[in-house]
């Protein structure tokens, strides 16, 4: 599938992006009762950039129209009346398979479900179903990476966990509060990655990590002609205190010890030509 508005936002292959999608169904209420799909919702991201590249949704009118309720038990449920007039499954199809097949498909729970009912569906109209060049369910992988911290995990769990408010159980409304979570799911775990004695007490020092509690409630400051420049290579990163900033134009005070290092390691050449140098790198 082609995007001619935003392809130049993103390089990847098609088989390398990821599309979110969450369907809604019917929710069977006696035995024998099957599940119909009464909406798609779908989003295509770049990966490296998470850039929306496509978005599609359509409610859809099930065979069995007898079985939506006319009334819904949630506040923006899906009703009959909702339906009625909405395309069959067969008329969204091709729609439907040019956004999934070939694709990493994503969504909530979609490994147990979701999937299960597109293949249905596809099979109720003669037609092979998409099929995915991977998968990322994330109910799984928050389950794993995440804890129950949030309880059941389930989406609505999970967005009142982040404050996102209410879940709307509508197809493409629910995809994008998916990318939400996850968002919000990443950025904790990177910061506990990152600062994990701070965060859980037990802070020891860190030659590349300053907190308020080690500068006496105040945190440094860069000179500003300094910090727009290009911050320090990761290589300059772990001697941050063994060198500290310097202002620019001036040496600062050198200690004989320093001195002695010096020329032991560089032999016989000129201490002014060392430090010489040394200013230049910390310029």
């Amino acid at each position: 599938m082609d995007y001619p508005s935003t392809s130049s936002s993103c390089k990847e292959s098609t088989s390398t992006q990821i599309v979110f999608f969450d369907i809604e169904t019917n929710v069977p209420n006696r035995v024998g009762q099957r599940f119909w799909v009464l909406e798609f919702g779908a989003i295509v991201v770049c990966p490296r950039k998470l850039v929306e590249l496509d978005s599609y949704s359509s409610l859809i009118r099930p065979a069995d129209l007898s079985a939506v309720p006319s009334r819904s038990g949630r506040c923006d449920g899906i009703t009959k009346d909702v339906v009625a007039n909405a395309p069959t499954f067969e008329q969204v199809a091709d729609k439907i398979f040019s956004i999934l097949n070939g694709r990493i498909w994503a969504g909530h729970n979609i490994q147990r479900f979701d999937c299960a009912r597109i293949k249905e569906a596809f099979s109720d109209i003669g037609r092979p179903a998409p099929t995915p060049v991977g998968m990322i369910d994330s109910l799984g992988v928050l389950t794993e990476k995440f804890g129950r911290r949030a309880g059941n995990m389930k989406m609505a769990s999970l967005a009142t966990y982040f404050k996102l408010g209410q879940q709307k159980h509508r197809s493409l409304e629910d995809v994008r509060m998916n990318l939400e979570v996850l968002k919000n799911c990443a950025t904790v775990l990177f910061l506990e990655a990152t600062l994990p004695s701070v965060l859980d007490g037990n802070w020891r020092g860190s030659p590349t990590v300053t907190t308020r509690s080690r500068s006496n409630g105040k945190l440094p400051c860069r000179d500003e002609t300094t910090s727009r420049k290009s911050p320090p290579t990761t290589a300059f990163i772990g001697y941050q205190r063994a060198v500290p900033y310097t202002p620019r134009g001036s040496l600062g005070k050198v200690t004989e010890r320093v001195k002695n290092l010096l020329c032991r390691a560089q032999g016989n050449q000129p201490l002014s030509n060392i430090l010489k140098h040394s200013h230049s790198l910390l310029r």
